[in-house]
């Protein structure tokens, strides 16, 4: 019988995706998302750079969120690389339309059952994502 006492492997840490719930909570996530940017006047400007038919915005930006947060990496496997701002250029985003985006996403996250320290860093991160879409000089 051996003393050596080997330590256990480290866990692995469970993803943002798996600690927010997985599929399912973001879907709700993006769901939510893309009703407050119907239902919420002062974020028309933002609103209206979109299709009128948002189920296909929300069904890419479901896919992105996946992989964002950990999860299967759903858009690149169908689209490849997001090259988000690349992807975003035909579309005029200034401080105006990222804090309108921001509004409805930050609503969405607060309404959104989850660990306080995780709200607050995917908000950070959500944040960070969104100031680098911006592609119009102020």
């Amino acid at each position: 019988m051996s003393s050596h006492n080997a330590s256990p492997a480290a866990a692995p840490q469970a993803t943002p995706y798996e600690r927010i719930g997985g599929a399912p909570a973001v879907r709700q996530l993006v769901k939510r998302f893309y009703e407050l940017m119907d239902e919420m006047p002062e974020v028309w400007e933002t609103r209206r750079i979109h299709p009128k038919d948002l189920s296909g915005s929300e069904e890419k930006l479901f896919k992105f969120l996946s992989g964002w947060l950990g999860g299967p990496q759903l858009y690149v496997a169908e689209y490849g690389h997001p090259m988000l701002r690349r992807r975003h250029l035909p579309f005029a985003i200034s401080t105006r339309e990222r804090d309108q985006w921001l509004m409805c996403m930050h609503q969405a996250l607060e309404e959104q059952d989850m660990d306080p320290e995780l709200h607050a860093a995917i908000r950070a991160a959500i944040d960070g994502l969104a100031d680098h879409m911006r592609n119009q000089a102020e």
